[in-house]
């Protein structure tokens, strides 16, 4: 899995944005290194205009609705939205980076077929 962003970082804060979301990615247990699939991660400014407020976002086919003959597929993408992100962190570093790594975390879990109402269920939204 890589993190990629959608065009060249001009400021230092999109730069420390790009670390941030690789150290999230990269601090998800090996388990879950090893069970992902076809999964790319994006960092773009700012979500949909009909979701302001939006994240992150997961685009694909989760591995509990792919079938045996699910291949050649285009990667998924996990996508993180770093303007409302920042916001939500209200410039404190550390609140930045739980953010970041509980929003990886949760667009992994759609990644392996874990409903909204299901991560409600268990805490973990």
């Amino acid at each position: 899995m890589r993190v990629g962003y959608t065009r060249m970082p001009e400021r230092t804060s999109e730069e420390r944005f790009l670390v941030l979301a690789a150290d999230a990615v990269d601090g998800l247990p090996e388990w879950v290194h090893e069970a992902m699939d076809n999964v790319e991660v994006f960092v773009e400014d700012l979500p949909p205009s009909d979701e302001p407020g939006l994240l992150g976002l997961y685009h694909g086919v989760p591995l509990s609705e792919r079938g045996n003959h699910y291949a050649g597929a285009l990667p998924d993408h996990i996508t993180l939205y770093r303007v409302p992100i920042e916001q939500e962190a209200r410039g404190s570093d550390d609140r930045l980076r739980r953010i970041i790594a509980h929003t990886v975390a949760h667009e992994v879990a759609h990644h392996f077929g874990i409903s909204d109402d299901r991560l409600r269920e268990i805490g973990a939204y």
